[in-house]
């Protein structure tokens, strides 16, 4: 089992017990803010399990049907992930309402406040654990489950200290309005994770560092090289370009020449595919 694999599976375990936590204590409470931050983790599941089998998938090689290889399938599910995100924050801010409404009071504030610090302090550790695989593998689908716990983190320690400030002061209502400024909060961070998410699956181009990157690559090897056209697949690249060479050159030469600057390439840029047209000058 690789690392990703292992460690999307990881975030699934973890989102599962803390949803155990949070629903048990949330309705001992009647805390919305507490409830909120479990439906929060209930998204936050989903997404792991749809990170986890869609890592899988994005390492299966090529085949007759997917020449290309599966990365694409990454992207696909950090989209659904920030739908399911807009969804959850939706929920959170219609129910936060009718508490307000209401004004229901809050309960076992202090155990509250335990399990939502204590879930920030697990969610910290799981997220950097996803951030630094997918950092290493290059993984979409890990670094936007990494991001939902990242916002879990924030959103958990705001609930936590919310609520110790519930039980000094006796407002009550601040427990719906935490919760609305949490699921504020999610809303912006599933914007930006869609925004990330399906640019590449308009096969938009790498970033301007990036390509910087590439050029100096090329740059280096001192040839004359037009059209270069790069684009991304979950944690796959795609680099094309033109190279112009002597005509003369023998046809073993040529594609010596460019097997020295494809692996040039993919030595420094991780699960490269390389792409090279050569035109004679």
């Amino acid at each position: 089992m690789n690392a990703k694999v292992r460690t999307a599976r990881l975030s699934v375990f973890s989102n599962l017990t803390l949803i155990i936590l949070k629903t048990i204590v949330g309705i001992i409470s009647g805390s919305v803010s507490i409830l909120s931050e479990a439906i929060h983790s209930f998204m936050d599941l989903i997404a792991a399990v749809i990170a986890y089998f869609s890592v899988k998938i994005s390492d299966t090689p090529p085949d007759e049907r997917h020449p290309y290889g599966h990365g694409k399938i990454e992207n696909v599910s950090g989209v659904v992930e920030a739908i399911l995100i807009f969804v959850a924050a939706c929920w959170i801010i219609f129910e936060a309402s009718q508490k307000i409404i209401t004004h229901q009071t809050v309960e076992s504030l202090g155990l509250g406040s335990i399990v939502m610090l204590t879930s920030a302090a697990i969610n910290a550790w799981v997220s950097h654990k996803l951030y630094k695989t997918a950092k290493e593998t290059g993984s979409i689908a890990l670094e936007a489950d990494a991001l939902h716990l990242k916002t879990d983190v924030y959103t958990s320690m705001g609930v936590g200290i919310g609520l110790l400030l519930i039980k000094i002061t006796g407002l009550f209502f601040l427990d719906p309005f935490i919760a609305i400024i949490v699921a504020l909060f999610i809303l912006r961070e599933a914007f930006y994770l869609l925004k990330k998410a399906f640019s590449p699956l308009l096969d938009e181009a790498l970033t301007e560092e990036e390509i910087q990157s590439i050029r100096e690559l090329l740059d280096s090897q001192k040839i004359i090289y037009h059209d270069l056209k790069t684009r991304r697949a979950g944690n796959y690249v795609f680099v094309d370009f033109h190279l112009e060479m002597d005509g003369a050159f023998p046809l073993k030469q040529v594609h010596s020449r460019c097997d020295e600057i494809e692996n040039l390439l993919c030595q420094n840029i991780s699960h490269l595919t390389v792409n090279i047209h050569v035109e004679p000058k």
